[in-house]
């Protein structure tokens, strides 16, 4: 590209001409990966970056070349790329949160940027929210000019003042000042190529203002990178060959998924199917599977299911595989040696760090996932047909096949529920699924929302009493489709990344389920899905409290205080951000909605739904780490 160029400006018009800066070739790497979107807040620091995002050159898609150049780093001629949208956020919390559901719904790297100071500060929670579920995520961020430094510039957040690059330093997988225009393409490399190494997670540099706005050379082209992100699809040999003895040697088998297993859930449901194994999930890898499937018992760990625990304390089962999971506090019901932190534990994962809160495992295997599963299902293909010719072509007589003929035989005690439950997972409280009662029990929310949308839904579930409810009582007939930000746990999480799951997708339906707590600390994004005319759909569970804080304290024994809220009519607030909006006090409420229409509308919905407030959510494990902590002396 001409270092002189007359662009094309956002109404078509000619811009004035302009050389290329270096804020136009952080632009150029972004196009060249595939990114499709920058979420963020403008402000004065971080202006050069938008400006290279408004003076983009729009080229014909058609004209793409099909292939790229081998040679990593080579410096390539500009090719055809679709121009990167701007989505600004109303707070920069916001903007990290939508890039986080953009990343889960593409794959594609998120991108979030903030001006420096406060602007920087507001992104630190969406950032480290990011980072505690491994999401692949760009943050850039601006500074002073370097000149200023030290200098007490307005919202100065160099080392000599607020220093912002320190505050990230926790929460990120790279994290690095730029502090000469010779560094900003190979740092800038490094965060991209960071943020997809595993674990994953948000990578961050900071540009100051006047490194953003300084042309670069004439004929200087971003370089070609797009082998820098593969990843190797390697497995340990020697602990790959003890895992497959000690499977030979076992006839009851249950797995024990985490949220990493996605991008792996095909290989791991074949060969589940092939040992006839009981699938139990982490609270955050409920979302990868098919809740409707015979072998899967539910969820272990927080807000969990009585048979999952059951699926893991059975006599018979001598190897439980924990796979994909770092085996945290939420995941394991709190740190439960009895049903799973034991001898029986085979720990599989590719990350290695995970593997320290599995000490006690049997075996440790670490690799790529879907290598280790594609390979075991080879192992054990072999072993079934020497099996059947043994037995010459008849029934197996093998210890896997009399589980799953259990499996398959086996029901829940709730199995006669028909309302959307799957048959092989335990409900609490199945009464209170089916019940009529007005205001709208929160079990039976989660039932009418399982069964009124479209299967390819994409549900985004917030933090407080909504994780718990839609842990336990939505179950969905897709896997891949239930998000959370377990990690972190940040309130608030879900409004913004139901927006960037909606841009990253706008085929599918995005269901946010929130609470009022959360709503009224940052609804206002509400009014960027009105504003690009996304359809995600707001669930609001109304009990006028921050209610996991009133159960909280109730369960604990605490002191009843700073939990309730004003009642809010979030429907007229909703319309009048120009959503159409909807108050549900009842089960019968929802019947009087036209739900297709509602999933292809021009523009987001709210659903105002006034939950029983006295309904305790199954958050038992929770209560029971936080009684044990206060018994720590000092």
């Amino acid at each position: 590209m001409p270092s002189n160029l007359t662009e094309i400006g956002s109404r078509g018009v000619p811009a004035v001409n302009r050389q290329r800066t270096y804020a136009d070739l952080i632009v150029a790497y972004l196009a060249q990966i595939g990114v499709e979107y920058v979420f963020g807040v403008p402000g004065g620091a971080i202006e050069p970056f938008f400006n290279a995002l408004a003076h983009q050159s729009q080229y014909d898609p058609s004209e793409i070349p099909s292939g790229l150049a081998p040679r990593v780093l080579s410096r390539k001629t500009p090719r055809a790329t679709r121009a990167l949208q701007v989505i600004v956020a109303r707070h920069e919390a916001g903007a990290a949160f939508m890039a986080d559901g953009y990343a889960r719904e593409t794959g594609k790297l998120g991108v979030c940027c903030a001006t420096t100071g406060p602007g920087t500060t507001n992104l630190i929670t969406g950032v480290a929210s990011a980072y505690a579920d491994h999401i692949p995520m760009l943050v850039i961020t601006a500074q002073t000019a370097l000149p200023g430094f030290g200098g007490g510039a307005l919202q100065e957040s160099s080392s000599d003042a607020v220093d912002t690059v320190g505050m990230f330093q926790h929460c990120t997988c790279y994290n690095s000042l730029v502090s000469h225009p010779d560094q900003l393409e190979r740092k800038l490399l490094k965060a991209m190529v960071s943020a997809y190494r595993k674990p994953g997670g948000p990578a961050h540099i900071s540009i100051p203002v006047d490194i953003q706005g300084l042309a670069v050379e004439p004929g200087v082209e971003p370089c070609d990178i797009a082998t820098l992100f593969r990843q190797p699809d390697v497995a340990d040999t020697q602990s790959f060959d003890a895992l497959c003895q000690a499977l030979l040697k076992a006839h009851r088998v249950v797995l024990f998924l985490g949220s990493e297993c996605r991008g792996s859930v095909d290989e791991i449901m074949q060969f589940a199917e092939l040992m006839g194994a009981a699938i139990v999930t982490t609270p955050s890898g409920k979302g990868c599977i098919d809740a409707h499937h015979h072998l899967y018992r539910g969820v272990f760990g927080f807000a969990g299911h009585s048979g999952a625990r059951d699926a893991l304390l059975d006599d018979e089962v001598e190897l439980v595989l924990a796979v994909g999971t770092s085996l945290d506090e939420l995941a394991t019901n709190g740190w439960d040696a009895t049903a799973l932190l034991n001898e029986k534990l085979i720990h599989i994962d590719a990350t290695m760090e995970n593997f320290i809160h599995s000490t006690m495992a049997r075996l440790h295997v670490y690799g790529n996932l879907r290598t280790i599963f594609s390979d075991l299902i080879q192992v054990f293909t072999s072993v079934d047909r020497q099996e059947q010719n043994l037995f010459n072509g008849g029934p197996y007589s093998s210890g896997r096949e009399a589980s799953r003929q259990a499996l398959s035989s086996w029901q829940a005690p709730n199995s006669s529920v028909t309302f959307g439950t799957p048959k092989k997972v335990a409900l609490d409280e199945t009464e209170k699924y089916l019940s009529n009662e007005i205001p709208i029990k929160p079990q039976r929310l989660m039932g009418e929302l399982s069964r009124r949308f479209p299967n390819n839904t994409r549900f985004v579930c917030d933090a407080g009493n909504s994780w718990a409810w839609a842990t336990h009582y939505l179950h969905l007939k897709q896997g891949g489709h239930f998000r959370t930000g377990m990690g972190y746990g940040a309130m608030t999480w879900a409004i913004g990344a139901a927006v960037g799951t909606a841009l990253g997708n706008r085929s599918a339906p995005v269901v946010c389920i929130t609470g009022d707590g959360s709503f009224l600390m940052s609804g206002q994004e509400l009014t960027v899905a009105v504003q690009h005319r996304l359809p995600v759909i707001f669930v609001i569970m109304n009990d006028q409290a921050l209610g996991m804080v009133k159960h909280g304290q109730r369960l604990g024994g605490g002191e009843p205080i700073g939990f309730e809220l004003p009642p809010v009519d979030f429907a007229g607030v909703a319309r009048a951000m120009g959503a159409q909006a909807y108050t549900i006090q009842g089960p019968d409420d929802f019947a009087c909605i036209d739900m297709p229409a509602v999933c292809k509308a021009s523009r987001p919905t709210l659903f105002d739904v006034y939950i029983d407030p006295e309904e305790v959510p199954p958050m038992q494990a929770r209560m029971k780490v936080l009684r044990s902590d206060k018994t720590i002396d000092g």
